[in-house]
């Protein structure tokens, strides 16, 4: 049953945050929050890529020794290398930019946000799989309330993550109900590929330190290559700093705490 409410939490918070476009007036956020939820989204994925990933793949690899954390570096840097490459090759639109990144297309701007969304929930649905996996194998350095935290981290920062996609959708002229749906399928990725990683446990687990240090690395490149940018363009970038400094504040309780 927990595994089945870890898989779920991440993407009932971004159900959560596609849903505002119910109950918000206005179909856009305010400057200031703007700069806020990106922020606040990089602290957690930030904490949650060095306390949920990284120190678990080191730990898992201690009987290396002082060699202990090549695995993690090796995985990292794969991780990395994985999201610039899909970065390149799947097109998509960040949410200010007009100008679309990837390969030339004649995509809806709304089908490209949609894009861009689901490509940086891709490591978060890996992440959360890998770390279950992991706690089905009886991997000791992975807690069931550790696992757990990381989902409820990643659902914390969906939330926002879901107004952002499902607000601009209907500013474009879409219905409310068709901004809410196409919110929520930016974050079917999660549940779907966290699912499949643990279906292929057996597979997962040998790899487990590579395999979670590469969901650390594809997170943090979605933080520096698009959220801190957002949050820190233009004016009032304090406030994005602020938002980051409380997402990782947060996350690093849960994961302190609960881990």
């Amino acid at each position: 049953m927990y595994i089945l409410a870890g898989l779920l939490i991440p993407f009932l918070g971004t159900a959560l945050g596609a849903g505002s476009v119910f109950f918000l007036k206005k179909d856009e956020l305010k400057p200031l929050v703007q700069k806020a939820l990106p922020g606040f989204a990089s602290g957690v994925m930030v904490a949650a890529s060095v306390w949920s990933l990284l120190i678990p793949a080191m730990d898992a690899s201690s009987s290396m020794g002082k060699l202990a954390f090549l695995p993690a570096a090796v995985g990292f840097a794969l991780g990395i290398l994985f999201l610039l490459g899909m970065d390149r090759m799947v097109p998509h639109l960040h949410l200010n930019p007009e100008q679309p990144e990837g390969p030339g297309n004649k995509l809806k701007k709304t089908t490209m946000l949609v894009l861009a969304v689901t490509l940086h929930n891709i490591p978060e649905g890996m992440a959360v799989g890998v770390v279950f996996a992991g706690l089905l194998s009886g991997e000791q350095t992975i807690s069931r309330t550790g696992a757990l935290a990381l989902s409820l981290g990643i659902a914390i920062q969906n939330f926002p993550e879901g107004a952002i996609v499902s607000l601009p959708l209907k500013r474009e002229g879409g219905s409310r109900r068709k901004a809410f749906f196409q919110g929520l399928l930016s974050g079917i990725v999660e549940p779907v590929g966290a699912a499949v990683t643990i279906l292929l446990t057996g597979l997962v687990v040998p790899l487990l330190p590579y395999l979670l240090s590469f969901a650390a690395g594809a997170m943090i490149y979605v933080v520096v290559e698009e959220l801190l940018p957002e949050s820190s363009q233009g004016s009032h970038s304090n406030v994005g700093t602020l938002g980051f400094a409380l997402g990782f504040l947060i996350m690093m309780v849960l994961d302190v705490a609960l881990g």
